[in-house]
């Protein structure tokens, strides 16, 4: 195969992966709805606000698996550069202005930012050992429990009541034909997300063979467009919806997710040494110095005009022109 039909491969498998990963979001919200049951709101809450990120979790448990760990780091970080110029760029240039709602700006933006800047961080040594990889799992831990530290109080009371265990017990025991039909989906769903990762990580490794560049370069540029996919079809919607508190809450809750969770299961994994020095090197200044342009428009006007959107967009195709040349 040419060089051009793995690229087309790659994509095709990226569409599949995505379509797996809509079906398993879709059966866990039907088989959680109206539940009313505290300890399944707190795995289904996770779970879909991972929603859009389960390509690039299972392309980096598979590629990490199968010992190409930098495809996942590439993929990850060339999201997170995606996310935040060429899905918010897009987006904001598609639907228009972009008003800055909401409390994020206080929080979650130095969240994002710290997330995505602490992997770059950690592989100064070249490489991202498993101690590391358990110090990201941590801070992904510490951000989750505290949005619900709540509904685990909540757990805690019904756990010493006795009523939580009982209630476990009940549903299970009460699953009607729906929920069977949504069940099988749910592992439907996984069964082609996990194939459909692990066909893109050997058709990763092939196309860089072929074209004699490294594998974390395919994951940066060609995978991670393909894996932004779902984060771009959700911020348009979002824009359309008037929700842009949901536009900018799924773009910072991906980076974080991407950096701490996905590249610290993958580093568990597989610990990832740094090949590519240069266009690594490349990807985490463009990182930081494109959030940085984000933060500037968003924080100087409280919005996102269509010219700053415009800009963020050209720093994106500047970027990988520059990984290229």
């Amino acid at each position: 195969m040419n060089i051009l039909g793995y690229i087309f491969l790659i994509y095709i498998l990226s569409f599949i992966l995505i379509r797996a990963a809509d079906h398993v979001v879709v059966a866990l919200r039907h088989l959680t709805k109206s539940s009313g049951k505290k300890g399944v709101f707190i795995l289904s809450a996770l779970l879909l606000a991972l929603a859009t990120s389960f390509p690039e979790l299972f392309v980096g448990i598979t590629s990490a698996l199968e010992g190409a760990p930098n495809l996942s780091l590439g993929n990850v970080l060339g999201a997170n550069i995606a996310n935040i110029s060429l899905v918010a760029g897009a987006a904001a240039l598609f639907v228009g202005r972009v008003n800055v709602h909401g409390e994020f700006l206080k929080r979650d933006v130095w969240i994002a930012l710290v997330a995505g800047v602490l992997p770059i961080v950690l592989v100064f040594d070249g490489e991202l050992s498993r101690v590391d990889g358990l110090i990201l799992l941590s801070l992904y831990g510490a951000y989750a429990s505290s949005f619900f530290k709540k509904r685990f109080l909540e757990i805690g009371e019904e756990i010493r009541e006795g009523t939580f265990i009982h209630k476990f017990f009940r549903k299970i025991n009460h699953i009607d034909g729906s929920k069977t039909k949504e069940t099988a989906r749910l592992f439907l769903g996984i069964a082609v997300l996990l194939a459909s990762a692990s066909l893109i990580v050997n058709t990763a490794q092939s196309l860089a063979a072929a074209a004699n560049i490294p594998v974390f370069l395919i994951g940066l540029i060609l995978l991670s467009i393909g894996t932004t996919l779902p984060e771009l079809g959700f911020s348009i919607k979002s824009l359309q919806d008037k929700e842009p508190t949901m536009f900018f809450g799924n773009l910072l809750g991906s980076i974080i997710a991407n950096s701490t969770l996905i590249i610290g299961i993958a580093a568990i994994i597989s610990p990832i040494k740094v090949v590519a020095i240069e266009e690594y090197l490349i990807a985490a200044v463009t990182f930081v110095v494109v959030f940085l342009i984000f933060w500037i428009f968003i924080r100087s006007k409280l919005k996102l005009e269509r010219w700053e959107a415009a800009v963020l967009l050209a720093v994106y195709i500047g970027f990988v022109v520059i990984e290229f040349l």
